[in-house]
């Protein structure tokens, strides 16, 4: 056996230790990848600090919110029975201000998305006169800051009495141009044409193929539609402070500020009832995010990819 053949013994390699250098000497040379995640972070503390300042401040008593530390919490626990004043305070307001807005929110979204899905799926999958021309005014309204929108309403609402009543909310509520706009791009990225047409071939109607097929392939864009206009017309408050002058038929957002402008009168309603209130309203959205998550994710990349 020559010098050649003799078996060579080689050293045993660390996977896993070279596993580890190989990603640190990666890490160490983008530094870009740090920067990142510093702005990230910076970020969240920058959105996610007045969350815990409300959270906080709703434990805590009037005279605490002054005199405590605004990230930390109070000595005395005072959450149950700022709820109780919240709720119980003017006759029990609150409560009808929470069922306005949830009427306000859930019945215009609810009527918003299903003006979105049939304008959206028409406009996919409909060749008529003008339809490259109604999907550019379309996008134009999705530019428009809606707030510019509240005088002229006024002024169209007020000759015909609408003024001061539930519908002078509902209805500029239902119709939403960023949902034609999704509900047109998803309808195009996930409708086949030759699943209508099969739908045709097979008898159905536009009607029956419409809300048996598109409706179903539609609706992760469709949830996220109702949710960002859920969104939309909870946290709104220049539209119904424009519109409603009764306590009886303003939202929360209109009502808490309100609370809070009572400053300086004889029987005015304490900060941290006020801000309790804030923190409940909340609640409801956060539990809609969480709850249609899987859904709005999948519908914010709508028609990214076909």
């Amino acid at each position: 056996m020559t010098v050649s053949q003799l078996p060579v013994e080689r050293p045993a390699v660390d996977h896993d230790a070279a596993g580890s250098r190989t990603r640190a000497d990666r890490s160490a040379a983008n530094p870009g990848r740090w920067v990142t995640l510093g702005v990230l972070g910076v970020a969240s503390v920058y959105f996610l600090a007045p969350v815990w300042w409300l959270v906080v401040s709703a434990t805590k008593t009037n005279s605490a919110l002054f005199t405590t530390n605004g990230f930390w919490f109070g000595g005395h626990f005072a959450l149950l029975s700022n709820l109780h004043d919240a709720f119980t305070r003017q006759g029990g307001i609150y409560v009808r201000w929470l069922l306005n807005t949830a009427l306000y929110a859930g019945g215009g979204a609810a009527v918003s998305t299903a003006v979105s899905a049939l304008a959206g799926y028409a406009l996919a999958k409909y060749a008529f006169r003008g339809r490259e021309f109604a999907f550019n005014v379309v996008l134009a309204a999705v530019l428009v800051p809606q707030p510019l929108l509240a005088i002229p309403l006024y002024l169209l609402f007020s000759p015909v009495h609408l003024v001061n009543t539930y519908w002078a909310v509902l209805i500029p509520s239902v119709v939403s141009p960023f949902g034609v706009y999704l509900s047109r791009i998803y309808a195009a990225a996930s409708v086949p044409d030759e699943l209508i047409e099969a739908g045709r071939m097979d008898g159905a109607g536009e009607v029956r193929i419409f809300g048996t097929i598109a409706l179903r392939l539609m609706s992760p864009a469709l949830v996220t539609v109702f949710l960002f206009q859920f969104v939309s017309i909870w946290s709104n408050y220049l539209l119904p402070a424009l519109m409603l002058a009764s306590d009886r038929l303003q939202p929360v957002t209109v009502g808490l500020v309100g609370w809070q402008a009572q400053r300086g009168i004889g029987d005015a309603v304490p900060f941290n009832v006020v801000i309790t209130a804030a923190a409940v309203s909340v609640v409801p959205l956060v539990v809609m995010f969480l709850s249609l998550q899987r859904f709005w994710r999948s519908g914010l990349v709508a028609g990214s990819v076909k």
